[in-house]
């Protein structure tokens, strides 16, 4: 009866009910609660923002006084009470975790978030592996760091495995071996959701993940995969998102999609893709984002493009494409959705056409690094979502218009590179208030300012470089929140004013003033102590001390300018410094022994062209990172630090110009990534020993032991290990090293470097300030080496330019000299060599320059292609010589040497230019001159040109 009445109430009462069973539902067992706080008590809780509502320090609410399953990130099973769910992503946790961590007594977790957190580079607890009821496991993005343990394997039932961006800004924390991806893919048969990312791996895509038929999501970025991506893979049934991005060993092609296929999401940028992009990608209805950038596709983008009506990423920048006229991209016009268009560096031409506009939700427009013409449309104006719009490095001309104002929603201008004109008065973009990024560096404009009250109240980023500015801009003294300026190659005079030291710009991170015509700093004080990343006031006519540095400094500059005094003390406190370039000024003293305290970091050091004396400090012990040693032209004396073996990235040593007083370092023959080393002009004495290793100076491309005092017979093996020297390279980029990665806008806040070097000539210095990657040379004249020339040196096929001038090398001219096929300057010139000139020598098609001169060669002159354009000059001096071109005639006219002539049919250079020489190359230097029309070029002007600089990106 009472039962009957019970239950009675209840259906009268759906209240009591609810009460009754909420007493009913069980409280989080005593155990598990002592775990959590445990757990809780071993963690600070730091850096806590209210900036993000999606992160909250949720460990603050767990009380004693509470059943735990209503604290913050937790869930318990509504049967039993356990722990089900714990949930700390993004909760500011602080500390590191291990084995004997109380989380793993929650035997019943079916799923663990511990993302966004910082865990001090713990490894991966393996008794995560005990917790084999788990469905879902985050452990991305919480610095946690070595081998992942295996023991994830045993967890079956994983439907979901982050493991993603577990790294520092430099390097990757997570490392998985080949043969545990396979294991991974083997046991969790059951994964919908891989996340991978930056997970080290170096290791092929296994061809058994096509069988994880519910997989939803793969994306494994930046993990050092490669060999061949299995086609099969893109058909998986269920596949949403793919991204195998920045993985640049991977290749793989497009395959033939299907109409059925789910994909929305698929990123392939910086892989090794190839082929062409497949025009069946247009056939996916639900494709939202593209990103192709820097692949290796070929052909041109499918018109069928037009059909992806889902669309709002397009990016196929970088890539081989076939240059094609930007108004044969109609089609994308079309794809009504798209808010993000990036066609970076696509061999585009022509002008941008009218129906742009119809793409009106477009956010963020990239069409860098084309060859894009014509004026900036008004149909530009009505794209009023338009957040980013970069059009640097192209052939944009006329005049920026003023109704750029009507893009009130712009963030980002960068017109840097193109060929506007006129002048600009930078009171106009007062209007854009949400700007924040303006680059209008490298055109034909005359920047202006009235107002200093004028501003944009968000701006950080500010590039004016080559805007003939004659001062500082007025509106700049209320710019607070600028972190970026480049006011470089202006004609700013005087002293740089005190404003721009006194906290103006609390923030900033960035500072070039370089090629200007500024003699000093107004009341200097370092900015920004402790975010100041590069200063660079090179090239103007600064006096007095090196201006100081403040201990954040990663790039500092002061090169070309007129400084003096001795080195500062406060150099040994830049411990972060990863540029330190005060090249070409007074300054005097010795270098400091501190020096050694600022390697480990240090990449870039160059204090040439001053007056340091004394001798070279074993200060490069730690010099792990340490890629350019340049301490030329000064009074150096003493031997080479042999410390500098251990710099195993060094790739660019210069001493040249100084006394140095030592023997031939073959001990640097051990540097594996060493390209140039250059020892000019010194006291360096004794005979070339080859070094022990056979794989010696694997790398080097440019060496210059010219004007020493080496002597004896050049050992053949001393040339034999030289690989790099062995092939002839293809691509002509200049010899540069980023020092830090790009970021947004391909922004740098620490620059590149560029390599440079001097040539001698007659005892003239010329300075080309960037090196071809091509360049390859070796300089040994003027010292006194004897005995015969190597034939080992005709092994050497990538040589293009040899001087072996002003020794005493005896014997032939070696015929193996003809199987140098890219030399273009050949001096043997004032040596007592004898025989005749190998026939051979008339295959060299690209040979520009050669002198012969004051030996002891008797014979004719052979004829044929590059040996018919030289004169006498090349061959003077050798009293047995005779030839057509000489004066001494040979007595039989039908030379016996001579070839047809094949001038006109040359090959040409490998620029493909007509060379007339003009200035031959003796003495101790390699510098020709040639004519081409009626333009004087000194020699090697295509393999060195630039501004001499370190490279500030963007302009």
């Amino acid at each position: 009866m009472s039962i009957h009445l019970l239950f009675l109430y209840l259906w009268l009462h759906p209240i009591g009910a609810h009460n009754l069973s909420r007493s009913m539902t069980p409280l989080c067992l005593k155990d598990e609660m002592s775990a959590l706080l445990q757990f809780k008590e071993r963690y600070e809780i730091t850096n806590v923002s209210d900036d993000d509502p999606l992160t909250s320090p949720k460990t603050l609410s767990w009380k004693n006084d509470r059943d735990c399953c209503s604290w913050d990130g937790i869930k318990c099973d509504e049967n039993t009470g356990h722990v089900i769910v714990l949930d700390l992503g993004s909760s500011f946790l602080n500390g590191s975790i291990d084995n004997n961590s109380t989380l793993f007594q929650l035997a019943h977790l079916e799923k663990l978030n511990l993302n966004d957190n910082h865990f001090h580079y713990s490894q991966i607890p393996s008794r995560v592996g005990d917790l084999l009821r788990l469905t879902h496991l985050d452990l991305s993005n919480s610095y946690f760091s070595g081998q992942v343990p295996t023991e994830i394997f045993k967890l079956t039932r994983l439907v979901y495995l982050n493991l993603c961006c577990n790294s520092d800004p430099c390097e990757r924390l997570l490392e998985m071996k080949a043969t545990d991806l396979r294991s991974l893919v083997q046991n969790l048969s059951s994964l919908e959701v891989l996340r991978l990312g930056l997970v080290q791996m170096s290791s092929e895509v296994p061809n058994t993940l096509a069988n994880l038929s519910s997989l939803r999501s793969l994306k494994m970025r930046g993990c050092k995969l490669y060999g061949v991506f299995p086609s099969a893979i893109f058909h998986l049934p269920k596949l949403q998102f793919l991204v195998v991005s920045e993985n640049n060993a991977l290749t793989g092609s497009l395959p033939d999609f299907n109409s059925s296929s789910p994909l929305e999401l698929l990123c392939l940028d910086s892989t090794s893709f190839s082929g062409e992009l497949s025009s069946s990608i247009g056939i996916l209805p639900s494709l939202g984002y593209l990103d192709a950038t820097d692949c290796k596709f070929s052909g041109s983008i499918p018109a069928s493009f037009a059909n992806l009506s889902n669309l709002e990423y397009l990016g196929v920048t970088t890539n081989p494409l076939t240059a094609q006229s930007i108004s044969s991209l109609s089609w994308v016009w079309k794809i009504k959705k798209l808010t993000i268009l990036d066609l970076f560096h696509n061999n585009l031409y022509g002008e941008i056409p009218p129906s742009i506009r119809n793409l009106s939700h477009l956010a963020e427009l990239h069409l860098v690094g084309n060859q894009l013409s014509g004026t900036i449309l008004p149909q530009l104006m009505n794209l009023t979502q338009l957040g980013l719009l970069n059009l640097k490095q192209n052939k944009f001309y006329g005049e920026i218009p003023s109704s750029i104002h009507q893009l009130q929603n712009l963030q980002a201008l960068a017109l840097a590179k193109n060929d506007f004109s006129g002048t600009v008065e930078l009171d106009n973009f007062v209007k854009l208030k949400h700007l924040e990024l303006l680059q209008l560096s490298s055109n034909r404009l005359a920047c202006r300012t009235s107002s200093v009250n004028a501003g944009l109240p968000r701006l950080q980023i500010l590039g004016l470089a080559s805007c003939n500015l004659r001062e500082f801009p007025a509106f700049l003294q209320n710019q607070k929140d600028v972190n970026w300026l480049d006011l470089s190659d202006n004609n700013i005079s005087g002293e740089v004013p005190f404003w721009v030291w006194n906290g103006t710009f609390k923030y900033m991170q960035y500072l070039n003033l370089s090629h200007n015509f500024l003699t000093g700093l107004d009341r200097y004080y370092p900015i920004n102590p402790s975010i100041m990343y590069t200063i660079d006031l090179s090239h103007n006519m600064l006096k007095g001390p090196p201006p100081e540095a403040p201990p954040s400094i990663l790039s500092y500059i002061v090169s070309n300018n007129r400084l003096t005094g001795e080195l500062p003390p406060w150099i040994c406190n830049l411990s972060s410094a990863t540029v330190l370039d005060l090249s070409s000024n007074n300054l005097i003293g010795k270098l400091p022994i501190c020096l050694g305290n600022i390697s480990k970091s240090l990449v870039i050091l160059n204090l040439k062209g001053n007056n340091f004396h004394g001798s070279i400090p074993e200060v490069l012990l730690r010099g792990t990172q340490l890629r350019v040693i340049d301490l030329s032209d000064n009074q150096l004396q003493g031997k080479l630090p042999r410390s500098l073996a251990n710099c195993k990235m060094l790739e660019f040593i210069n001493f040249a110009n100084n006394s140095i007083v030592d023997t031939f370092p073959s001990w640097l023959g051990s540097l594996p990534e060493l390209h140039v080393l250059i020892l000019r002009s010194n006291k360096f004495h004794g005979a070339i020993e080859r070094h022990k290793s056979s794989s010696a100076f694997l790398k080097l491309r440019i060496l210059d032991l010219s004007i020493n005092a080496f002597v004896g017979k050049l050992p053949m093996e001393f040339f034999q290990s030289w690989n790099a020297m062995k092939s002839k390279m293809g691509n002509f980029t200049y010899m540069h090293r980023n020092l830090k990665p790009k970021c947004y806008l391909d922004l740098t806040y620490y620059g590149d470097w560029d390599f440079s070097m001097i040539v001698a000539y007659k005892g003239l210095k010329l300075y080309y300030p960037k090196i071809l990657e091509v360049f390859t040379i070796i300089d040994l004249s003027s010292n006194l080496f004897k005995g015969e020339i190597p034939d080992v040196i005709g092994d050497l096929k990538g040589l293009q330019g040899l001087n072996l001038s002003n020794n005493s090398f005896t014997g032939h001219i070696p015929p193996s000299l003809g199987n140098l096929t890219a030399l273009e300057s050949l001096d043997l010139s004032w040596n007592k060599l004898s025989g005749q000139i190998p026939r051979k020598l008339t295959e060299l098609g690209f040979l520009s320059v050669l002198n012969m001169s004051y030996n002891n060669l008797t014979g004719s002159v052979p004829r044929g292609k590059q040996f018919d354009t030289f004169s006498n000059d090349s061959f003077e001096g050798n009293l047995g010589l005779c030839g057509e071109f000489i004066y001494r005639k040979c007595r039989d006219s039908r030379d016996t040497s001579k070839q047809p002539s094949t001038h006109k049919e040359d090959l040409g250079s490998p620029i493909e230019l007509n060379w007339k020489i003009v200035l031959l190359g003796y003495g101790s230097g390699l510098v020709i001159g040639v004519v081409i029309g009626n333009a004087f070029i000194p020699w090697k002007h295509v393999w060195f040109k630039g501004n001499a600089r370190l490279r500030q990106q963007p302009r």
